[in-house]
């Protein structure tokens, strides 16, 4: 049980008997009033927010998370095949787990899989991953007032902005948490 102070951005909760991950956090104290903690929620399969104070009386549950190291292999039809990198065992995950990680899973990819009471809830991506480019229009010579980018398809079929400067077949490093590039690999 935590208490309204220990409740932190980061931390994993119990709301309304699922698991939320804290966004954000404020304390507020105002004049003749009771101090209260302002939190921004994130569902941890969903994703979806949720705003809630707590008061200095509320406790709040931590969740029991489990991270497990897992690997993809692949997919067959709408499941994903990951083997589990300490016992070495197979496990499919339905299509509505992985979410938008699908878009970045290539044959070998190491992932981290949130476990809540025994069963998968959701993929944890690496925050920075490097894919090729699979398909670049050619950038066009002069035109580099500003910071100009282009489409570019990686690997996976996912599209992506560029710089002009980026050619087919690079190797680029891609945030997974935006989707958007960020260097040459």
């Amino acid at each position: 049980m935590l208490d309204m102070n220990q409740i932190r951005k980061g931390k994993i909760i119990l709301f309304e008997g699922e698991p939320f991950v804290v966004v954000s956090a404020q304390f507020l104290r105002k004049q003749q009033r009771r101090p209260v903690m302002k939190t921004i929620l994130k569902h941890v399969r969903t994703g979806k927010t949720k705003e809630h104070s707590y008061q200095q009386a509320d406790r709040v549950d931590e969740a029991n998370i489990e991270r497990r190291d897992a690997q993809y292999l692949y997919a067959s039809g709408s499941a994903f095949a990951f083997m589990d990198m300490t016992t070495y065992e197979q496990m499919e995950l339905d299509a509505a787990i992985i979410g938008d990680a699908a878009a970045y899973l290539l044959e070998g990819t190491n992932v981290g899989i949130v476990y809540f009471e025994g069963k998968p809830m959701s993929v944890e991506l690496p925050i920075k991953i490097d894919r090729k480019i699979i398909e670049a229009p050619p950038g066009v010579k002069g035109d580099t007032s500003a910071n100009v980018t282009k489409e570019a398809k990686i690997e996976g079929g996912l599209t992506i902005r560029v710089p002009l400067f980026i050619n087919e077949g690079d190797l680029v490093t891609i945030d997974t948490r935006t989707g958007e590039y960020l260097e040459r690999a």
